[in-house]
């Protein structure tokens, strides 16, 4: 391990998603497990620019493995993207004697990381924290697999609606550029088509697919969509075009929307977060910069953060093959 590393800090940047505070709790703890002090920087990259920083240790981060969100709150900074916010940044770091720096969050995050590094030559190290699951570099990312069991959880409780009144529910979950999100929800609910960004059903396959089940027998239907879906221009302007061309069948529309972020983080993201803080601080004290932690195989990988940002999360096509099926 390097010895050049005597403070470290971490932040929680963007969108917030269940699994941050583990994350930032297992940060902590690696740095008093290796005798180096640890800082908190409040609100994001914001607080870096402000010098918000309060001095965090292992009986700091007791009992946030537990909780949603993030205890250092988090933000997206507009002051942080200019050159003259990234100096005042660097120098509330430099005086406060920190040496490095883990955030966690998305590409976004990752990319004024990488920016700033090159511009100061500052040790830096990622965990990727969304639950859309859409960086390169990693199977899941922090908050995705807590996501799909609220969604699961809802969208059980919205199906008995369904069969209760013989209704077609739309039910959007989030997803701006990727699928990951509705697909596996989707399958994992039973729904009768599930509408992603990366397939182009299209509205007349749609109304085929929905008039083949109600000839089968299907009395109520899911529809999952993805937030990003290039079908219509929103999920409201699908159901009206159902409503148009289906009178059989009674449709309404369900938005989950930020309760897909919210909530207690599932035991696989808090085993995730813990697993990816030893390795970004024992990374970092190894004396690596520019790397994303991730978990790749079942096992925790760093990946260079440039190829995380350029590099794209594909979809698994075996789980899209395996929709198909299901909805016969």
């Amino acid at each position: 391990m390097s010895s050049n590393i005597k403070k470290i800090a971490v932040l929680t940047s963007g969108g917030d998603a269940p699994g941050m505070n583990a994350a930032i709790r297992s940060v902590v703890r690696s740095c008093a497990y290796y005798n180096i002090e640890c800082v908190g920087v409040y609100r994001g990259y914001d607080g870096m620019i402000e010098g918000d920083f309060k001095s965090l240790n292992a009986r700091s981060v007791k009992g946030i493995i537990n909780k949603g969100g993030t205890f250092l709150k988090s933000a997206r900074s507009k002051e942080f993207r200019t050159v003259e916010g990234r100096k005042k940044a660097h120098s509330n770091l430099i005086k406060e004697g920190i040496d490095a720096f883990v955030v966690i969050g998305g590409d976004g995050s990752f990319t004024g990381a990488l920016i700033f590094n090159k511009e100061f030559n500052f040790p830096i190290m990622g965990i990727p924290g969304t639950i859309d699951n859409d960086i390169f570099g990693t199977s899941h990312t922090l908050g995705y697999d807590t996501a799909l069991n609220t969604a699961v959880d809802v969208i059980d409780k919205i199906r008995d609606t369904a069969s209760s009144h013989n209704r077609l529910f739309f039910i959007e979950v989030m997803g701006r550029d990727v699928g990951h999100i509705a697909l596996n929800v989707g399958i994992g609910a039973g729904a009768e088509e599930i509408l992603i960004p990366e397939e182009d059903l299209g509205l007349e396959r749609l109304l085929e697919s929905l008039k083949r089940s109600k000839k089968s027998g299907k009395t109520s239907s899911i529809v999952v969509v993805s937030e990003g879906d290039k079908i219509g221009k929103n999920v409201f302007e699908l159901k009206d075009y159902v409503d148009e061309n289906l009178i059989e069948y009674e449709t309404r529309v369900s938005v989950l929307g930020h309760m897909q972020r919210g909530g207690n983080p599932s035991c696989f993201d808090r085993v995730l977060a813990s697993r990816m803080g030893v390795k970004a601080v024992e990374s970092i004290l190894e004396g690596k910069s520019n790397y994303m932690v991730g978990l790749l195989n079942d096992k925790i990988e760093i990946t260079p953060l440039n190829e995380t940002i350029k590099g794209k999360s594909k979809i698994n096509n075996e789980l899209i093959r395996v929709s198909d099926i299901m909805s016969v």
